[in-house]
Parts: C-alpha cells; sequence; structure tokens
C-alpha cells in the first residue's frame, strides 16, 4: 500500500449548505486543503522554476453527510505516477469508522512559460 498522509481539517460555518451539512462543492476545498499540506514543501521549489501542478481531473464519491461539529481528516496516497501527471486518492473520514466520502484527483505538471505539460520532476517523483 502507498504512503499516505493523513490531516485534520477544521470545517467553517460557511461550508454548510441550506440543510445543515457541508455542501458537495465545499468538499473539493476540503481535497484542495489536504493536497496543500501535502505538497507545502515542495510548492515553492517548484513555482520558483515556473512548474505548476494543475487539476486535470477531479472526482469524488459522497458516502455520509459531513456536519458542522464532525471531526474531518483527509488521508490521501499517490495511487498512479505517469509521464507529465499523478493521481492521488483521497478518504474524507472522521478518523474512527465513518467515511464521509472517497475521491481522486490527476494532477499535470505544467511548465508556466512554455504553456505545456512537461515530465514528472524528479524532485516531485522522489516525494512520491
Amino acid at each position: 500500500m502507498a504512503k499516505r498522509f493523513s490531516t485534520s481539517i477544521e470545517l467553517r460555518f460557511a461550508d454548510l449548505d441550506l440543510y445543515g451539512h457541508v455542501n458537495n462543492v465545499a468538499y473539493f476545498t476540503l481535497l484542495e486543503t489536504a493536497r496543500v499540506k501535502l505538497f507545502s514543501t515542495v510548492f515553492q521549489e517548484l513555482t520558483d522554476q515556473g512548474i505548476l501542478l494543475v487539476v486535470g481531473r477531479a472526482e469524488c464519491d459522497y458516502r455520509s453527510p459531513i456536519l458542522l461539529h464532525d471531526q474531518v481528516m483527509v488521508s490521501t496516497w499517490v495511487s498512479r505516477v505517469g509521464n507529465s501527471s499523478f493521481d492521488l486518492d483521497y478518504e474524507i473520514h472522521d478518523n474512527a469508522n465513518k467515511m464521509f466520502a472517497t475521491a481522486k484527483t490527476t494532477l499535470i505538471c505544467f511548465d508556466k512559460g512554455k504553456k505545456a505539460p512537461i515530465g514528472v520532476p524528479e524532485r516531485l517523483k522522489e516525494m512520491l
């Protein structure tokens, strides 16, 4: 099994919808927050080199509603590394036995200057 990175994420009242649970769109913000925490050590390094990690695809399967006072953990791991992209799988859960959602994003390595995809940088491969 791939190495997992897990992080706790605090919900905001603004994440809720009219029904009192986290809006489906906010799940993607939870994924983004976990991704930024995971890559925080290399984001600046890649950005300084003109390399961006662009979301090419995002999918989410909702399992159970998240309420305002639920503890939310996001666990993520690399499930595939390709030539110029890689996939991250996610589980949004309460760190016990409740699964709120499973998700996947495909991140594309993109050269800002050339405006084109590039191979996954060696530094990033080491981290993945």
